[in-house]
């Protein structure tokens, strides 16, 4: 069990010592460097993976429902680059 003068006094040693400022610099540093790589959390890339999802399933029933109707029109479609 630690003394809690002992305690204090390593925390006010600690606190003025120049290992804080080195450790307070590095953080601004990372979280500059960080910041300008542009990576967002695990929470927003599963949320647009899911908003990505969705809109291929829009996309794969808007495509059925067109070939649905271009061929009870009697259309044949045409296909890009084809």
């Amino acid at each position: 069990m630690t003394h809690p003068k002992l305690s204090e006094q390593l925390a006010g040693f600690w606190a003025q010592s120049p290992a804080k400022d080195f450790e307070k610099n590095l953080r601004a540093l990372l979280a500059s460097a960080l910041e300008r790589l542009h990576i967002v959390t695990r929470e927003e890339f599963e949320l647009q993976a899911e908003v990505l999802l969705r809109t291929r399933e829009k996309l794969e029933t808007l495509e059925k429902r067109l070939e649905a109707l271009e061929k009870a029109a009697g259309h044949i479609p045409v296909v890009p680059g084809g």
